[in-house]
C-alpha cells in the first residue's frame, strides 16, 4: 500500500486530486501528501469498488474523474456514471 501511494504522490504533483480506494485500511500511517488514501467502510466482496462507485455518484462532475482498475464490472459501472476508465497495466506502466 504504501509503495503505491509514493507512486501516485510523484503523480499527483503538480495535478489535481489523486485518491486511491483499498479494501481496507493500512495496518499503519501512510504519508500521503497530495494523495487522499481511502478505503471501504466495511470488509466485504467488491468493497473497494462500491465506495468508488459511491464516490463518483457523489461528484458534480464524474465526467471529469478516471477510474484506474482491470476489473470490468467495476469499468463498466465507472463509465455509465460518465468516468473515464484507464486499465491497470497501462496505469502502471505509466507511473513506474
Amino acid at each position: 500500500m504504501a509503495a503505491l501511494v509514493e507512486s501516485l504522490r510523484r503523480l499527483a504533483a503538480g495535478r489535481d486530486q489523486v485518491t486511491v480506494v483499498f479494501e481496507r485500511a493500512p495496518r499503519g500511517p501512510i504519508e500521503a501528501g497530495a494523495v487522499s488514501v481511502l478505503h471501504a467502510p466495511s470488509p466485504g466482496r467488491d468493497a473497494a469498488d462500491d465506495e468508488i462507485v459511491r464516490l463518483l455518484e457523489a461528484d458534480q462532475d464524474p465526467g471529469g474523474l478516471t477510474v484506474v482498475t482491470s476489473d470490468r464490472e467495476l469499468a463498466g459501472r465507472a463509465r455509465a456514471l460518465g468516468a473515464a476508465v484507464e486499465p491497470a497495466r497501462a496505469f502502471r506502466r505509466r507511473i513506474e
